[in-house]
């Protein structure tokens, strides 16, 4: 299922389509705090101001699940497969939600279940869903 984005995640998606990994940064001069997920105001300093930092696309398993039917119709075929928190290396307080694959373009259950690690170092792919780019995660070390 491709996401369907809202006004202030549309840049998000427009990177991604580009291949990048960006996270929305407040703007203010005496804050620049990474937020996610995207919104209009800063939740730290309360500032409109904002802007897309690119990030080097590297992060860690934070957390993981393995979903188990019922499913949602669309993904019982894949089951099992993987939902893996990812912590960014570089914005420690963003975790992204996604899917451990073995390549970019591999099916959402592509890797053992077996193989998932807390702490796990991962980097991001970009695979084409439904026309849309999304984010997926292979092992840095497969």
């Amino acid at each position: 299922m491709a996401p369907v984005p809202d006004e202030d995640g549309a840049p998000f998606w427009e990177y991604a389509a580009r291949g990048e990994l960006r996270v929305q940064v407040c703007a203010a001069p005496d804050c620049g705090r990474p937020r996610f997920p995207p919104r209009p105001c800063c939740p730290h300093c309360h500032s409109f101001d904002r802007a897309w930092r690119r990030t080097n696309g590297r992060g860690r398993i934070w957390s993981y699940v393995l979903p188990h039917p019922p499913l949602l119709p669309a993904y019982a075929a894949q089951a099992p497969y993987n939902v893996i928190l990812v912590e960014l290396a570089d914005a420690p307080r963003i975790r992204l939600v996604g899917n451990l694959v073995a390549s970019a373009d591999a099916p959402l259950n592509s890797v053992d279940p077996a193989r998932l690690r807390i702490g796990a170092r991962v980097q991001v792919v970009f695979a084409t869903v439904g026309g849309t780019a999304v984010p997926r995660w292979v092992l840095e070390r497969p």
